[in-house]
């Protein structure tokens, strides 16, 4: 039998405790000290009780008692205080309401949508005026704003302060955790466009938690923007190592491939994900991108269309479905859903880097590089990938697009200033023995 608590479970069967999905190795005697607390949460239990279930009627003394629970207590680390004891009456382990919250708060994140990430942010917030010492509570906090900047849900200058915030809170409270530094690695590289920093964050989290899979996933897709592929790929592989069936890093490799100009090697690659993970959307926005830039735009305008159904409010696929209409010369039905977008704009935030590439396939140049513009002034979560993304090449030699990218750092001076440049420059910059990555082999030591 399983009980889970906070970050905890408890296996029974098994003589487990993990958190986390991490192993927490305990003495039997205090494993099973605990399963007795654990088994009658919330009620208070005399010694002798303790002894009778634990010690399974073994003579020992309080103090052995005493003794252990305060063993156990040390393996709780941060939620040592759920175990509370009164003189005479006994221990009981007493989870907090607010852990409910939590829980239910990761569940809501976990959609990837704006009304989950919404949902979860005011049960985080429950948790938080529940039990102000909470930390989990603010890491799940801080997340969800996070997602809302990533996924183009939320404006990011309005979401990603919010983070920032939410995020200090919680590292005050329980330190910087590796999931905290790993969140604000890509916070660095996506919002703050610090890819040196973001890479040192983002290494030192995949040392101290090997087991977190998003780390090589961003990290991989921190060296596939500045066009560090085969570096990108590496880490990924390594990723695959640590979970071979962790979906988004197949999501990730189709998108490197995409930058790398790889096509036939993305779509092959996306074609055998979706199979395996036909609920993911990234999944398929990235395949129907991979589609569309091998010159198969009805097969990708099909991806993109169960994309835009799985999660309607995320109105930058219907941008990537209409430039994917257009594409296929069908101006009217792409002019058609440009028009719904503008006028979502009056009540929502949708994101500028996708109306570029929407105005853009309509051929309106002009258009688009404004929008571009717009996207630099509310800092959209694509900028980190403008120097790769295949979306842009069209506009690559325009003055106004090359101010765009030295605004937000984009690459180094001379690469990816056309399309025949992106992986020209890449190369050179792989082949050269930047910083970052000696400071990567450094940390391995």
């Amino acid at each position: 039998m399983e009980f889970s608590f906070g970050p905890f479970v408890l296996n029974t069967t098994t003589a487990r405790l993990t958190r986390d999905g991490a192993d927490v190795r305990l003495r039997p005697r205090a494993f099973e000290t605990l399963r007795v607390l654990v088994e009658h949460a919330g009620e208070f239990l005399h010694t002798d009780i303790l002894i009778a279930e634990a010690w399974r009627g073994t003579h020992v003394s309080h103090h052995t008692v005493d003794v252990t629970v305060s063993e156990v207590r040390q393996h709780l680390g941060d939620c040592a205080g759920w175990i509370v004891h009164r003189p005479k009456v006994g221990y009981a382990l007493q989870v907090p309401a607010a852990d409910d919250a939590v829980r239910q708060g990761w569940h809501l994140w976990n959609q990837r949508t704006r009304s989950g990430c919404e949902r979860a942010i005011d049960c985080f917030r429950k948790a938080i005026a529940d039990t102000p010492s909470d930390f989990s509570a603010y890491e799940g906090l801080s997340t969800a704003y996070l997602t809302l900047g990533i996924f183009g849900i939320g404006r990011p200058l309005d979401v990603y302060p919010q983070f920032l915030a939410a995020h200090e809170r919680a590292v005050a409270l329980s330190g910087l955790r590796p999931e905290l530094r790993c969140n604000r690695g890509w916070g660095l590289h996506v919002f703050e466009h610090q890819a040196t920093p973001a890479e040192a964050e983002l290494a030192r989290t995949m040392e101290e938690k090997p087991s977190i899979g998003s780390t090589y996933v961003r990290l991989a897709m921190v060296y596939g923007s500045l066009g560090r592929f085969d570096e990108a790929l590496e880490i990924l592989n390594r990723g695959r190592a640590q979970d071979p069936l962790l979906a988004t890093l197949a999501a990730t490799e189709v998108l490197v491939r995409c930058w790398q100009r790889d096509y036939e090697g993305a779509v092959a690659l996306g074609r055998r994900a979706v199979e395996l993970h036909p609920y993911l959307n990234v999944m398929r926005v990235n395949y129907g991108q991979a589609l569309q830039f091998a010159g198969r735009p009805q097969e990708a305008l099909a991806q993109y269309h169960v994309a835009s159904i799985v999660s309607p409010d995320v109105p930058w696929l219907r941008a990537l479905e209409a430039a994917c209409q257009a594409s296929l010369g069908r101006h009217a039905d792409a002019s058609a859903m440009l028009d719904g977008l503008e006028g979502l704009r009056r009540s929502e935030y949708v994101d500028a880097y996708y109306m570029a590439v929407l105005r853009e396939a309509l051929g309106q140049r002009r258009e688009a590089l404004v929008e571009l513009r717009r996207a630099v002034a509310e800092n959209s979560a694509g900028l980190y990938a403008l120097g790769v993304d295949p979306k842009f090449d069209g506009l690559r030699g325009e003055a106004q697009f090359l101010r765009a990218q030295r605004r937000i750092g984009g690459l180094p001076a001379g690469v990816a200033t056309t399309p025949g440049q992106v992986a020209g420059g890449a190369t050179r910059q792989r082949r050269s023995p930047r910083s970052g990555q000696r400071s990567l082999k450094t940390r391995r030591r």
